[in-house]
């Protein structure tokens, strides 16, 4: 094997040996939540086990929910003895105690697409470190991941894994319409998926193969000249220099600044948005 970063996972089909502190801090985070009957789905590495089998180490929990609930949230994670904190007013709260920290996600970081009562209503049935609660579809799952390209984070194996293990009874509507105009993520994910898997390309449907290559081709052969620069969209770090330099346009901070449901909340213990 090449010389691999011992802190970054690896997967396995057996569950992660918890550490007691996380496992209490998480219990704890849920029991908070559903016993304050505060909607929620949970997510992240979790909800990819439950839809995968796969398993990677974790330093998290991550629950989703709609960014109006997130006062709720807090002083119920707060009375169980969290700090809590906005750490991104676009997408991202957190409840920390001790070493371990559990993610309030509202939506993507990019700012393009936001959760709403939908994506909680969806969840599906699952127990979670012996408590019942809900997991996030895997569309959802699918969806929140094909935005994560970073350059020190890419979650494309969890997107070809969810291809893999559901794609053949995955709602690809709920898909496409979430994905909206930025379907040539979704297209990029597939063809990752169809190198990773050559032999297992009929997990998609053939509808969804075709209707997303002949838009792709037609968007090749009569590109728009007026279509933004979406760079930033996808690493702002990585594109800064065509932003700062080069003079495109900056559709990040474009989004941001329209976004909305900002995250906010005087009281937090931690950072105030």
């Amino acid at each position: 094997m090449g010389n691999w970063d011992p802190r970054l996972p690896v997967t396995s089909s057996e569950e992660p040996a918890w550490t007691l502190e996380a496992e209490e801090c998480y219990k704890d985070a849920l029991r908070a939540m559903l016993d304050a009957r505060i909607p929620f789905v949970v997510g992240g590495a979790f909800a990819v086990h439950r839809h995968t089998g796969v398993w990677r180490s974790t330093k998290d929990l991550d629950l989703f929910l709609v960014a109006s609930k997130i006062p709720e949230a807090f002083a119920q994670l707060e009375r169980a003895g969290f700090t809590t904190s906005i750490e991104d007013p676009v997408w991202l709260a957190k409840a920390r105690r001790g070493r371990y920290f559990v993610d309030l996600i509202t939506g993507v970081g990019n700012a393009s697409l936001v959760v709403d009562e939908t994506w909680i209503s969806r969840g599906l049935p699952e127990v979670v470190l012996g408590i019942p609660c809900m997991v996030l579809p895997p569309e959802e799952v699918l969806v929140t991941k094909t935005f994560v390209a970073f350059r020190e984070r890419f979650d494309g194996a969890d997107v070809v894994h969810l291809i893999k293990a559901c794609g053949a009874r995955m709602d690809w509507n709920r898909v496409l319409l979430l994905m909206g105009e930025h379907w040539q993520l979704l297209y990029w994910s597939l063809v990752l998926f169809a190198y990773v898997y050559p032999a297992r390309t009929d997990a998609v449907p053939d509808s969804v193969w075709l209707v997303l290559t002949e838009r792709f081709a037609e968007r090749v052969r009569r590109p728009d000249e007026d279509a933004p620069f979406r760079g930033s969209l996808v690493d702002p770090r990585m594109f800064a220099i065509d932003v700062e330099e080069w003079g495109e346009r900056n559709l990040y901070e474009e989004f941001c600044a329209s976004h909305p449901c900002l995250l906010r909340y005087k009281n937090s213990t931690g950072s105030k948005e």
